[in-house]
This record gives C-alpha cells, sequence and structure tokens, in this order.
C-alpha cells in the first residue's frame, strides 16, 4: 500500500497573533515610559502567567480553587531565599534562572497537597483547597524562621556577577526579563491546551463519568494538571520575588487566591486569552482605581455582580460574540444599542458611584467637611438635594438601561437567526 503524506498549511491567523504579542511584550515600555508604567507593565506579565496557571484548574479543567495563592507564594519565598543565598556566596546560579526555582517549588507543593485534594471533584475539591489556603496562611504566621513573620523576607536582585551589563538594578531591565518568561510561559500553557493531556482535562471538566467509561483515571489527569498549573504559578511567584524584592505573608493570603478567582472569571475563564485581559484589569484595579477612590473594593463587587448577570461568560465571551457578528457583517445593525447601552450604563454608575462616594465620605472623611467632589460636581454629602439628585439619576440611569437591554436583546435574537439561515444557506451551496 503505498504511503499518503499530508501536507498541513500554516496557521497563519496564529502566527500573526503571536508575533504582536511579542512585540507588545517588546514594545510596551517604549510607548508608555514612566516608571509607574514600567512597573505596572511588570506586574502585568506576572498576573498574565498567575491568572493563566489558575485557569488550567478553573477554564480547562472545571477546578475550583481557592487557593491559588499556595503555590504562587510559595513560589515567591523559595525565590527570594535562593536570592539571598546567591547574594551570600552560597549558590551559583544566575539571577535569571531564580523564577525557575519559584517554578520547580510551586511543583513540588503541588505534588505534595494536590495528591490529597484533587481525589476529590467539584464542591469538596474547593473546600480541600479553601482548608489548605488557610493552613499555609496560619503557618506564614507561625514559623518566623522561613516566612520572616510580618516584616516578611526581602533581599537584592543585584547580585552576582553582571551578564553583558544587565544587573537587574533597574526597573526596565526587570520588565524585559518578566517579558521574556510571559512570553514562554504563555506559549507552553497554549500548547498544553492542545496535547492529548489537555484535550482529556477538558472531557474531565464536562463529563467525568464518560471519561471513567473509556478507561481513563479522572483523578490521575486532574492531579497531573494540578502539578502543570503548579509550577507556572511558582513561576510567577519567583517573577513577583524578584520585581519587588520582598514577600511578605499577604501573597499566600486568601485575598491573594480570591483576586486571582475574581479576575480570572472577569477576562473569561472558557477561553485562553480571557485570564490574560483578567490580569490586565487586575493590575489596572489594585495600582490606579485603589488610588483614585477609596471604594475601589465595592466598586470591584460591583462590577462582578454586573457581569455574572449579564455577561457570565466574562469580557472573552462578548469579544468573541461579537466577532462572529462581524464576521457576518451584522455588527452595523446593533451599534446604535451598544450606544444607548454604554450611554444609560454610565449614567445609571455615575449616580450609584456618587451616592458611595457620599457614603464613603461620610465614613471616613468626615472631619474634612460635607462636600465631596465627584466627576468634577461638588456634592453635599449631608444634604437631601444630593442625595436626592444621586438617586434619580441612578434610578433614571437603570431603567433607561433596562429599556435599551430589551431592545437590543430583540435585535440580538433576529442577528443570530440570519446568522444561523446564512450558515445553512452557504452548507447547502456546497
Amino acid at each position: 500500500m503505498a504511503a499518503v503524506y499530508k501536507f498541513k498549511p500554516y496557521n497563519v491567523g496564529r502566527w500573526v497573533i503571536w508575533s504582536l504579542f511579542a512585540l507588545v511584550l517588546l514594545a510596551a515600555p517604549l510607548v508608555f515610559t514612566s516608571n509607574l508604567s514600567t512597573t505596572m507593565l511588570a506586574q502585568m506579565g506576572i498576573a498574565i502567567i498567575a491568572c493563566l496557571s489558575y485557569n488550567i484548574l478553573l477554564g480547562q479543567g472545571g477546578m475550583l480553587s481557592f487557593g491559588h495563592a499556595v503555590y504562587t507564594g510559595l513560589g515567591s519565598y523559595m525565590a527570594i531565599h535562593a536570592l539571598n543565598m546567591v547574594s551570600g556566596g552560597q549558590l551559583h546560579i544566575p539571577v535569571s534562572l531564580l523564577p525557575i526555582v519559584g517554578g520547580v517549588a510551586g511543583m513540588g507543593f503541588a505534588i505534595l497537597l494536590g495528591y490529597v485534594t484533587t481525589r476529590k471533584s467539584g464542591t469538596p475539591f474547593a473546600m480541600i483547597t479553601m482548608g489548605v489556603a488557610e493552613l499555609v496562611f496560619a503557618m506564614s504566621l507561625m514559623f518566623s524562621e522561613f516566612f520572616g513573620g510580618e516584616a516578611g523576607v526581602s533581599g537584592n536582585r543585584v547580585a552576582g556577577q553582571a551578564f553583558f551589563g544587565i544587573t537587574y538594578g533597574p526597573q526596565i531591565q526587570v520588565y524585559y526579563l518578566i517579558a521574556a518568561y510571559t512570553f514562554v510561559c504563555v506559549a507552553l500553557m497554549f500548547a498544553f491546551t492542545q496535547t492529548p493531556l489537555g484535550r482529556i482535562l477538558n472531557a474531565v471538566r464536562d463529563n467525568p463519568e464518560r471519561v471513567e467509561f473509556i478507561g481513563y483515571n479522572t483523578q490521575r489527569v486532574r492531579y497531573i494538571a494540578f502539578i502543570i498549573a503548579g509550577f507556572f504559578a511558582g513561576i510567577a511567584g519567583g517573577l513577583g520575588a524578584l520585581n519587588f524584592e520582598i514577600v511578605t505573608a499577604e501573597v499566600v493570603g486568601a485575598g491573594r487566591s480570591g483576586a486571582y478567582l475574581l479576575f480570572t472569571f472577569l477576562g473569561g475563564a472558557t477561553f485562553f486569552f480571557g485570564p490574560i485581559l483578567g490580569a490586565i484589569l487586575m493590575v489596572i484595579a489594585f495600582v490606579l482605581l485603589s488610588e483614585l477612590t477609596k471604594a475601589w473594593l465595592l466598586y470591584l463587587g460591583l462590577v462582578f455582580l454586573f457581569m455574572v448577570m449579564y455577561a457570565p461568560g466574562g469580557i472573552a465571551s462578548l469579544i468573541m460574540m461579537n466577532l462572529r457578528v462581524a464576521k457576518f457583517g451584522k455588527l452595523k445593525q446593533i451599534w446604535t444599542s451598544y450606544l444607548g447601552l454604554g450611554l444609560t450604563a454610565f449614567v445609571m454608575l455615575a449616580g450609584a458611584g456618587a451616592m458611595i462616594e457620599m457614603v464613603y465620605h461620610l465614613q471616613l472623611n468626615s472631619a474634612l467637611g460635607d462636600t465631596v467632589k465627584f466627576m468634577g460636581v461638588s456634592l453635599n454629602a449631608k444634604s437631601l438635594d444630593s442625595w436626592f439628585g444621586c438617586t434619580f439619576v441612578m434610578l433614571t440611569g437603570l431603567g433607561l438601561f433596562e429599556v435599551t437591554r430589551r431592545q437590543y436583546m430583540l435585535e440580538w435574537g433576529v442577528i443570530q437567526t440570519e446568522i444561523e439561515k446564512e450558515i445553512k444557506r452557504r452548507e447547502t451551496a456546497v
């Protein structure tokens, strides 16, 4: 029988996307040149690796973990201790390889703790991860010899011999190290999704009984995925240790694990690029939004509630749905609805935001007077007129938003019907 050779053409679109991703990583500090921007870009790279590693569990494996910060945090601790050993001459490895130390540490702890954790799935798995997270956080306050107590463990990343003038003293050098790790780790995690293990992990998420029926051990699949996620989480932790040069107990706390869960969901756990969007939003919220208002956590909770109600697939799902509509040339039919939704949502949020700022002012800044500045408008936190006006704006915006949303849903349904008819027409023509 003659051999048959099939040549699969290059996926040009994929090459373009990865090239653009590399170009963005290279050019970002050249566009955003301030020290704050460079620091935020470095944090975004770390967050991208951490959120994507978490999505191996949540999005690809259906494992809701409340303790992913355990592996990023322990990776950070091991990396900072290794950095201090390099500074003291006890360990002879380049500083650029210290994130690998964090990755190996994260993988080691995932091997140790994941064997117990992954024996269950669903809600029991989530509760076990929460218990493990609380246990590790309690240990971080008890064993100060390793964890450094409340002060944490600090280090100096300018250690060892300079390599071609690279000392990792300037922040820009640290950024490009993080960018290199980000690109490689994102590529490796994407490659994992295309492997047979990644595919069977999706099957374990969707129908574990069927996977058991065809002969696979679902616990073993979850365990291996857990170890891989722990490795990449540890790399993110090691990069964080180099970036900040200090590691405290906060890195293994419940707040950090909750942030990974929240922003991975907001970005879109069902799409590979969703956690990347979520990681960028996480850094913007933690660095910029927290400086603008003391109520930033409340705003974040409201955004999460809004997304759960109206876009449970996250930002990535909204992008993909509209790309499908644009592909069939139907986006022009609903752009006015999008404009209406944006304007009415802005009015609603402006009224709600003004009320939130007045409440926080009364609770935290009452000694500074009764006047609150919000979006260029002066409000009196103790005046009924201000409260009535804000309530009226919020309720008006809410009502108009709901009317616009219902009209949008009708138009969206018509467009989806037209798209389905077009798809069937093309199939019939072929």
